[in-house]
């Protein structure tokens, strides 16, 4: 099921950017599908699909954009770092 959102906006916004209504409203949903990524209210897949791109062609345009694909805190970092440690295939490469 698909909802339609409407929003009405005055010409003369578009025209101050010199942008067409299809390129904002695209840029719209990049940017707000974005946010919601990054607050963690979105996966990066529904976030994409939100902002109505693949999912390689989302990380395109973060790249892009210059915004970090994986935004992780600094405990989850080091969660990951003590859990790979902790894995057999890891401490064997360590010990060669």
């Amino acid at each position: 099921m698909l909802t339609e959102i409407r929003l009405q906006l005055d010409d003369s916004i578009l025209l101050s950017l010199k942008e067409e209504k299809e390129q904002f409203a695209k840029d719209m949903l990049f940017h707000h599908a974005l946010r919601l990524y990054r607050r963690h209210k979105l996966s990066l897949g529904k976030a994409a699909e939100l902002a109505g791109y693949t999912r390689m062609e989302f990380i395109q345009q973060l790249q892009a954009a210059h915004e970090p694909i994986f935004d992780y805190d600094d405990t989850l970092i080091a969660e990951m770092i003590k859990s790979a440690q902790h894995t057999p295939s890891l401490q064997e490469e360590q010990g060669r």
